[in-house]
């Protein structure tokens, strides 16, 4: 059965865009069958793909596909793409406001939404605006599971210091963190981060 997992924000920058990249990446290493679709307007990673391709001479179609939607519309394509099975798992990175009914619809359709943030002041209050945004979907959905994701973390950081700063924020935390380092920033759109291997192992074993 095809597993949605989407990864929503209120801000940028909060660490949605690279964390879904590189759980699919990695979840493709898996052999498993993925899709990603992007609904930022940008296209960022659909972009990066094709600059991928160009540089390396790949084949595309080795690759896991790449779609774009909106967050309108988003929801109602995974209820039509996620009964095919085509897929053992379809991964969005969402661009809405966590207010905007398209990200609402998106939650209710998805197995779990992976909510990104840092330790810094601005981030953990972006995080708390994010959870009491979309907390109420849970009732709604009773497949959703909320968790949150530590990102850009110093790797010494010690767990107890996460969860201590998470505490507040009631919503389920993932037991491991993504440190701070450039190879979880700049990832690949086709080739795995091997260091990020555990992180999906932790992401996929919640569903």
């Amino acid at each position: 059965m095809t597993k949605i997992i989407s990864f929503i924000s209120r801000k940028g920058g909060s660490g949605k865009t690279t964390n879904a990249i590189n759980l699919a990446t990695s979840l493709h290493d898996m052999k498993k069958k993925v899709l990603l679709v992007e609904t930022d307007p940008n296209y960022t990673l659909i972009s990066s793909r094709k600059i991928d391709i160009f540089k390396n001479k790949l084949n595309e179609k080795k690759l896991f596909p790449i779609i774009a939607s909106t967050d309108d519309e988003v929801a109602t394509e995974l209820e039509k793409l996620a009964p095919t099975g085509a897929y053992d798992y379809i991964l969005v990175d969402s661009a809405g406001k966590t207010t905007d009914q398209g990200i609402k619809e998106l939650c209710l359709v998805s197995n779990m939404v992976i909510i990104t943030t840092s330790l810094t002041q601005n981030d953990l209050l972006v995080a708390y605006q994010t959870v009491k945004d979309l907390k109420p979907a849970e009732k709604l959905n009773s497949k959703l599971k909320l968790y949150l994701l530590p990102n850009r973390i110093h790797s010494h950081t010690r767990i107890k210091t996460i969860k201590d700063a998470l505490s507040n924020l009631n919503v389920e935390m993932f037991e491991n963190f993504v440190p701070q380092k450039k190879i979880y920033t700049i990832p690949s759109t086709y080739k795995s981060e091997r260091k990020y291997r555990p992180i999906a192992n932790m992401i996929i074993k919640e569903l």
